[in-house]
């Protein structure tokens, strides 16, 4: 994402989990910039239709996080770039985000009381869900979610917390709106929809970003 970004590699089940690693930025001036925050990990669409974590999506996401504190994670899915594996329909894409987030807590001296944040888009929406469930289930909760695009017609998406902040296109053709109204529906959950912005938010990410550091701030 910049020239500060570091490339990691976490070990998963189906192999190396190829991770890029941005970290809040210091400011000789300002004692209180570069100080973090959280944790969040950012997945991105779905790998067997170009999806990566350099997604302008995903990338938007993990600015406006970083501008608020968090060291974002973004690690590419099995078999895109050179995270090792094959496509698992999401099922292996959760483990791996879990053995991200178990990396990310271990590289940060305070990283289990570190609040963090799921963020996905698209694909990545449903395997977070999924790695939401999990670690509610474990006790360990994250702190906020953040869906874009969340695709309600194509997967199981689980149900989130009432806090999530999930973003949509009014004119989005790849997963209608009225899929996602659909999902929220039973659980109460706002929508916050972007008039105008397709699947890709074309034109409409510094919206997206406005929205994040409006929300988490």
């Amino acid at each position: 994402m910049n020239a500060a970004t570091r490339i990691l590699g976490v070990p998963g089940a189906a192999g190396r989990i190829d991770v890029a690693v941005d970290r809040p930025e210091s400011v000789t001036d300002d004692p209180q910039s570069g100080r973090v925050r959280g944790l969040a990990v950012i997945a991105h669409p779905h790998p067997l239709y170009g999806g990566t974590r350099d997604n302008k999506v995903v990338q938007t996401l993990a600015r406006a996080l970083l501008a608020l504190g968090y060291v974002c994670w973004r690690p590419d899915f099995r078999g895109v770039g050179d995270s090792e594996g094959v496509h698992d329909a999401g099922t292996g894409e959760t483990e791996d985000l879990l053995a991200v987030i178990a990396a990310a807590r271990a590289a940060e001296p305070d990283g289990a009381d570190l609040p963090l944040v799921l963020a996905g888009f698209s694909f990545g929406t449903m395997v977070q869900s999924r790695v939401a469930a999990r670690l509610a289930q474990a006790g360990t909760p994250a702190a906020r979610l953040v869906f874009v695009g969340t695709a309600a017609s194509r997967f199981g998406i689980e149900e989130v917390p009432d806090d999530t902040l999930v973003i949509h296109g009014e004119t989005d053709e790849t997963v209608p709106l009225a899929a996602v109204l659909d999902w929220a529906r039973p659980q109460s959950l706002p929508v916050v929809v972007i008039p105008g912005a397709d699947h890709f938010f074309h034109h409409k990410l510094t919206v997206i970003k406005q929205l994040v550091m409006r929300a988490l701030r």
